[in-house]
Parts: structure tokens; sequence; C-alpha cells
């Protein structure tokens, strides 16, 4: 583990002191956390800020269609052509 010494002023140490306090914790552990949630990634930090911000917009749920068999989609297209089926019967023919 290491140490870390730096010099702030005494309004702000008397606040983090004080937030410290009011926490029930150390300043050590105050500042640590503090150091490590500016450095999170800006994508969560951002994520974080519009969900307590009350601005997250959540998209309508849409039911997806039923799954049909494959005996039912056959039957769907039956009866749509041979244009494809005839063209390809066509190409390889003339191969």
């Amino acid at each position: 583990m290491r140490q870390l010494i730096t010099r702030i002023d005494d309004d702000l140490h008397r606040r983090l002191k004080q937030r410290a306090a009011e926490q029930d914790r150390s300043l050590n552990d105050l500042v640590t956390s503090i150091l490590e949630a500016a450095l999170r990634d800006k994508a969560e930090s951002l994520r974080q800020r519009i969900e307590s911000s009350g601005l997250r917009v959540y998209p309508p749920r849409t039911v997806p269609p039923p799954v049909r068999s494959r005996e039912e989609i056959l039957e769907s297209l039956r009866g749509t052509g041979t244009a494809v089926s005839e063209a390809l019967a066509e190409e390889r023919d003339a191969r």
C-alpha cells in the first residue's frame, strides 16, 4: 500500500473531516473513496448522473412475435410463386 502526501487548504481539510465524521468513517477512507469515484469510467459516471437526475428514459417494452414452426412458415409461403426456384434452376442448367 502506498502513501500519498498532499497539501490542501484548511477549509477543505475541515470539510473533509466533518464529512468523514458524519459518515462515521476515517478521513483516509473518505478521501480514498472520493479519489476512486473521480477515476471511474466516464460513461458510468454519466449513467449515474442521468439516473439520479430522473432524466433516464425507458423505451416501451414490446412483445416479440410468437416463434413459428417450419411447417407454418412453409404453409404461409405456399402459392407465392416459383420465380426464384426457376431462376436458380436455369442458372444451374447453364453451367
